[in-house]
């Protein structure tokens, strides 16, 4: 795994929380970088070809850091559906990052696993958000600020849904010697080099 972080964050204890939380899951192909947003509070992004995370943080970000997202259940009517907007309190850009940089993760996870990548975004929230109530003590509250219990919104089993993902290889790479070269004889008995095997 390749872990770069340019922020004044401490790399070493960031890779550690990233690692206790998603133990047993592959992070070895894993390329991951965190640096400062120019603007925004917070982004990421997850590059499935080259098994990239991206994860800005905004500077100017005050504690704690309200972060709404995407993690309670749908609510249906006759016409239509609407899901409430929960927050999740974070007590710290370590958290703040570490949020981000697991539903870049999950992202990844739900490729690797075989699974349609498309319309993802609220699994990835819940399950950035069910590790940071689980480890790290952060609450989840309702539109009106009410603390909303694990049970309403945690109710997808996420990691059965990637479990493929602890089977599927890496790809593999080539420990071979190179490649031997295929050669020709001319009229006169001298050999030619006409391309490598």
């Amino acid at each position: 795994m390749i872990f770069k972080n340019t922020t004044s964050l401490d790399g070493g204890r960031l890779l550690s929380m990233f690692h206790d939380a998603v133990r047993p899951f592959p992070t070895d192909d894993l390329d991951v970088r965190i640096r400062y947003s120019r603007s925004s509070d917070f982004s990421g992004t997850c590059y499935y070809e080259t098994q990239r995370l991206h994860v800005n943080l905004g500077r100017h970000l005050t504690y704690p850091y309200i972060m709404d997202t995407y993690i309670a259940r749908a609510v249906t009517t006759r016409s239509a559906w609407t899901k409430p907007l929960y927050s999740i309190e974070l007590a710290d850009g370590y958290q703040v990052v570490l949020f981000v940089l697991l539903h870049e993760y999950f992202h990844w996870l739900v490729k690797r696993a075989g699974r349609n990548t498309r319309r993802k975004e609220s699994m990835c929230d819940r399950y950035a958000a069910r590790i940071l109530a689980e480890r790290h003590g952060a609450t989840v509250r309702d539109p009106d600020g009410l603390r909303v219990d694990r049970r309403v919104w945690d109710f997808q089993d996420l990691t059965r849904f990637v479990a493929a993902a602890l089977l599927t290889p890496s790809p593999p790479r080539s420990t071979a010697p190179p490649p031997l070269a295929r050669a020709a004889r001319t009229a006169d008995g001298t050999q030619l080099t006409l391309f490598p095997l």
